[in-house]
């Protein structure tokens, strides 16, 4: 049976609280003021801390990244592991031990940070004495250990498969480092071999994450551990003024692509070296030059494609051209003495075709007898002749090895880049055209009528150009020519090449400009 509730009798005066009472009553609610204020700074100091871990953004420029340097012997998926770090293929990935040489670089994210990455040779150790690898073998680990040196974390992976000598001697190396070391072990994918990657735990390690680099397994632990403990303190922000001049340094083998990078960085970054065909990947500098941020990238010699018979040489190629893509201006590296070759010629034409500024450089020029004015009067004259359709690159003259006439070369690759980036207003364009039209009209003829109506520019950087015709079709190419030609002359783009493309259109452009106003 319920209980009624009982109903509160009103006819007794109401209680009063006694002193006690009140002074209980007022402890208890500054308490839960104290503890109100206490939840509030907690709330206010968490959300600071998530301002402060979510200050880096990957939309923005950072400089004075920590460098997290990849160490390992041959072939145990440093430059796959690179490639899934930096979501690129930067790195050439190849079965065949020892495809890395010179130290690759990247910027990237990882957990959240932005960090400079470099993928490192392989430290190799078995090697066949007698040979010219033998050579380049021991330069690759010059120049790994020296990357280490640099170190602000180095990422020591092994292979979970087998431990060889090499793992032994590389792990004894890096102990004046230990305190910067993680190791990871890579090649456990699906938990496979994962037991035999704790193996490595019998040479000193405090802690091994076994990943798979190919695979993704375990990668966002590895990203978590790289950048834990590393200063961010002194990272800055960047803007977009800001972003480097990229120039891409392009040849056949052997005509000093790397001593010229090393020359312009004033570092050893690239491996230099006789041996025809030492640089593999694309190699990554940078300085600064009269107050511009210049970034150098070093690549592979082009062959001709018939001589091309492995893998590795193909993908360095291939990296190679891909570079004009992502270049400002090409240096062309020619060797004096032997002078021009047919595949100069088709690497100039890869760059002609994608608008890059180019300029020949004439590397070991101290070599030959005759070093006169006139005799680079008579080789500038000889070049022009072989490329008639581009008499308007520069060419200048240089020893990389000796460091002469570099700043000649840089001031140069300075002005192309700023014709590179010129704009012209569309009203100072079409007053420029009134005047060649006028000096020379076009052809007219019964099998030939076209008018040309207006011009504007559509692009920099290639720069290229959009002229309106009655009749496109009917345009000569000799006529474009001495559009471009005037276009060059007059307009100061005189040592780049300048594109245009010719659309059909009746009306003028006063008309036009009348009508949107």
């Amino acid at each position: 049976m319920t209980k009624k509730k009982r109903k509160p009798d009103f006819s007794k005066p109401k209680p009063v609280a006694t002193v006690e009472q009140t002074e209980e009553l007022e402890d208890k609610t500054e308490q839960n003021e104290a503890t109100e204020e206490q939840i509030s700074d907690g709330d206010e100091i968490e959300s600071k801390r998530k301002v402060r871990t979510q200050k880096f953004f990957p939309d923005k420029i950072y400089f004075n990244l920590p460098l997290i340097v990849i160490a390992g012997r041959p072939n145990v998926g440093k430059s796959t592991l690179f490639n899934a770090l930096t979501h690129t293929k930067r790195a050439i990935t190849d079965p065949t031990p020892g495809v890395t040489r010179d130290p690759v670089e990247g910027t990237c994210f990882i957990a959240g940070k932005p960090v400079h990455l470099v993928d490192t040779g392989g430290y190799k150790l078995t090697r066949d004495m007698q040979s010219r690898e033998s050579e380049m073998d021991d330069l690759v680990v010059e120049k790994t250990v020296q990357t280490l040196r640099k170190a602000d974390r180095i990422l020591l992976l092994l292979d979970a498969t087998e431990i060889t000598a090499e793992d032994e001697e590389l792990i004894l190396r890096l102990r004046p480092w230990w305190n910067k070391l993680i190791a990871a072990v890579n090649k456990t994918e699906g938990g496979k071999n994962e037991h035999l990657a704790f193996n490595y735990m019998q040479f000193g390690f405090n802690d091994i994450t076994p990943i798979s680099a190919a695979h993704g397994d375990n990668i966002p632990l590895l990203c978590e551990k790289m950048v834990a403990g590393l200063d961010f303190s002194k990272v800055t922000e960047g803007t977009e003024q800001e972003l480097p001049i990229r120039i891409a340094i392009l040849g056949k083998p052997n005509t000093g692509k790397s001593t010229l990078s090393n020359a312009l960085t004033h570092t050893e970054a690239s491996i230099v070296s006789d041996y025809a065909g030492t640089t593999r990947d694309v190699v990554e500098g940078s300085f600064r030059y009269n107050g511009r941020d210049i970034q150098i990238l070093d690549t592979a010699g082009i062959r001709r494609k018939s001589k091309v018979s492995d893998n590795v040489e193909y993908y360095s190629v291939n990296r190679a051209i891909k570079t004009l893509d992502e270049c400002d201006v090409v240096f062309i590296m020619i060797d004096a003495k032997e002078g021009l070759s047919e595949q100069d010629k088709k690497i100039t034409s890869l760059a002609f075709e994608r608008g890059r500024g180019v300029i020949f450089v004439l590397n070991k020029w101290d070599l030959l007898e005759d070093q006169s004015n006139k005799a680079i009067r008579d080789t500038q004259n000889w070049i022009q002749t072989m490329f008639g359709h581009m008499n308007w690159a520069p060419i200048v003259p240089l020893s990389a090895k000796n460091r002469d006439g570099i700043k000649n070369l840089m001031n140069t690759a300075l002005e192309l880049f700023e014709q590179l980036n010129r704009k012209v207003d569309t009203a100072s364009l079409n007053l420029a055209l009134k005047d060649w039209l006028f000096k020379y009209p076009p052809p007219a003829t019964k099998a030939i009528h076209f008018k040309i109506r207006y011009i504007t520019q559509t692009s920099i950087n290639p720069v290229n150009f959009l002229i309106f015709a009655t009749r496109p079709d009917n345009v000569p190419g000799s006529y474009v020519s001495y559009l471009k030609n005037r276009i060059r002359e007059d307009l100061g783009f005189d040592n780049i090449p300048v594109q245009i493309e010719m659309k059909a259109s009746r009306q003028k452009w006063q008309d036009r400009n009348e009508k949107e106003n």
